[in-house]
């Protein structure tokens, strides 16, 4: 159930003295980043401010994520499970969200696959405005959308005759290539794989 403004009073306050436990998930990656307890009061500031907001148990008060860091979570959605007693925030980090300064309170946890394309995507982010002699990507940035559309092209028919020959190490190599240098072509072009995704989710409808 996605929850707004209008329907806070339809969850299940009550089965835990009045306060839900609330999960945060990045809402590019997927990475789950924390977990807190939000009373109503807690979540309808959330809704207002847009800031992800939680109840502190220790303190006993409101406490906004991020009021003494700066590392703030700015809400993208909330919804509730089917028994409408947890919530699922989807937010932005903005810097990361654990006090030990790891980007999850789960830094030691395994990663899923699209969670570390995600991250991928943020690192070769990263590599654009950085010395292309310090890296091949940060040198692919500087080559231009020409060159960078040649290697697309490249390792696409690279991965295609791996297929063709069966060859499945081969695919599975090249097929990284291919990742690799289209998240580069994207994000040269002003787009990312959200943008992708976002084509192929309304194709899906």
């Amino acid at each position: 159930m996605k929850i707004d403004s209008s329907n806070l009073a339809e969850l299940a306050w009550q089965k835990m003295q009045g306060l839900l436990p609330a999960v945060v998930q990045d809402a590019t990656s997927g990475k789950v980043l924390m977990q807190g307890y939000m009373n109503e009061e807690a979540l309808a500031h959330t809704l207002q401010t847009g800031n992800v907001t939680f109840f502190s148990r220790s303190k006993q008060r409101l406490w906004t994520k991020g009021e003494t860091s700066g590392n703030t979570l700015t809400l993208a959605s909330v919804s509730a499970d089917c028994d409408a007693d947890s919530l699922l925030i989807l937010a932005h980090p903005q810097g990361p969200t654990c006090h030990t300064g790891k980007e999850s309170c789960w830094f030691d946890g395994a990663i899923a696959d699209m969670t570390f394309i995600a991250d991928l995507e943020r690192l070769l982010v990263a590599r654009k405005d950085a010395d292309p002699a310090s890296s091949y990507t940060a040198k692919l940035y500087a080559s231009g959308i020409k060159r960078m559309a040649q290697k697309v092209g490249e390792e696409g028919v690279e991965t295609a005759l791996a297929a063709t020959v069966r060859d499945l190490d081969e695919l599975k190599n090249e097929s990284a290539d291919l990742l690799y240098h289209l998240i580069v072509l994207l994000q040269a072009s002003g787009l990312s794989l959200h943008d992708v995704i976002e084509v192929l989710r309304e194709r899906h409808r």
